[in-house]
């Protein structure tokens, strides 16, 4: 079972990294893609890379719950970590990014917020993260 720990976290660090690190900017680059659009579709594709993350937290958690015998206390601690900054990103930053872009969408101005620096903070410590994880889950 921890073939599919690690299958999961590197299929996660593959998924973040594709969207978050790549989609997210280079969408507003596209031909014909206004401001409106970009928003509209990064609505839609950060909400199904949640869901993709938390389905990859689940299996990654249940494969290392079926071999608990080899897995060193420690490491559930560091576990918790980047599913914590999914928790965070899940509960209080994509909500407030969602009421963001949907200002923005309908033409208000919003002021300038911090919240994706943040978001960007946790992706990249999520990710260096679960590589770690993943370097740790090979010794198992």
């Amino acid at each position: 079972m921890v073939e599919l720990a690690i299958v999961s976290v590197y299929i996660w660090i593959g998924f973040v990294g594709a969207i978050s690190f790549m989609e997210a900017w280079l969408k507003f680059r596209a031909p014909g893609v206004d401001l409106k659009i970009g928003l509209s579709i990064g609505q839609l594709v950060f909400s199904a890379l949640n869901r993709v993350e938390w389905t990859l937290a689940f299996l990654l958690l249940g494969a290392l719950l079926l071999n608990i015998e080899s897995v060193p206390n420690y490491f559930w601690g560091i576990i918790l970590l980047p599913i914590s900054f999914l928790f965070i990103q899940s509960m209080v930053l994509l909500p407030r990014l969602k009421v963001q872009a949907q200002e923005k969408i309908r033409g208000n101005s919003s002021q300038k917020s911090s919240i994706h620096i943040y978001y960007i903070i946790f992706e990249l410590i999520k990710v260096v993260t679960l590589a770690g994880i993943g370097y740790m889950l090979f010794k198992f």
